[in-house]
């Protein structure tokens, strides 16, 4: 269960780090309201435990290489990445950067900082960031490195992933999970950091030919 008290003061200073100086919205109802959007119950995997562990692994890549251009606004975008979400719809990326676009400037967020976060989100349709976009491919590391969990924290994820789309037929649901397994093992790398290359790259590889395995074998 993820710690509510916790995740709100990440929010603050996330926000507090990317807003302009003179700023004063109060935080806390963002918080409130992004944190009410990653508890829906249509959730089971892109829930608030997935947001903490997204936020985690932001801060495992800057406490390692300090490598995003700016750590704060990939935060806030972590924050939006999912703030949107429904396992039937196709445009809950671009859904979500628009709720950013909307809400951070009355948070206090320049337009340039604004439009940095609504674009990485948007990233994360693709999780294809640029050679040249270290912001991007921090949060797009930081999203996929459950890929790389171990192997129980990994089934759980699968489990979870399944009960999001259980309105789908089984056959159906091990098709297109099979599908998605193999365009991800035919990238030519799943993670562009220098961290998530070295640490993540082949645990990750592991379980997705293991979960690929038990699909269709």
């Amino acid at each position: 269960m993820a710690d509510l008290d916790s995740l709100r003061a990440r929010w603050f200073r996330a926000l507090e780090g990317a807003r302009d100086a003179d700023a004063r919205a109060d935080p806390a109802p963002y918080a409130d309201n992004l944190i009410s959007r990653w508890s829906e119950p249509q959730r089971r995997y892109h829930t608030v435990e997935h947001l903490t562990a997204v936020l985690d692994h932001v801060d495992v890549l800057e406490a390692h290489e300090k490598y995003a251009a700016d750590a704060d606004l990939v935060r806030l975008a972590a924050w939006f990445h999912d703030a949107v979400y429904l396992p039937d719809r196709s445009e809950n990326e671009e859904r979500s950067a628009r709720l950013a676009e909307r809400a951070l400037p009355e948070a206090g967020v320049s337009a340039a900082g604004t439009a940095e976060v609504a674009r990485l989100v948007r990233l994360t349709v693709t999780h294809a960031p640029a050679d040249d976009d270290p912001n991007g491919q921090v949060l797009c590391d930081a999203d996929l490195a459950i890929l790389a969990a171990p192997p129980a924290a990994y089934a759980d994820y699968t489990a979870a992933v399944r009960e999001e789309y259980a309105f789908v037929p089984p056959e159906a649901f091990r098709e297109g999970r099979a599908a998605i397994l193999r365009q991800l093992l035919e990238l030519p790398r799943l993670f562009h950091t220098p961290y998530g290359t070295r640490e993540w790259e082949g645990p990750a590889r592991r379980n997705l030919e293991a979960e690929l395995s038990l699909l269709t074998g």
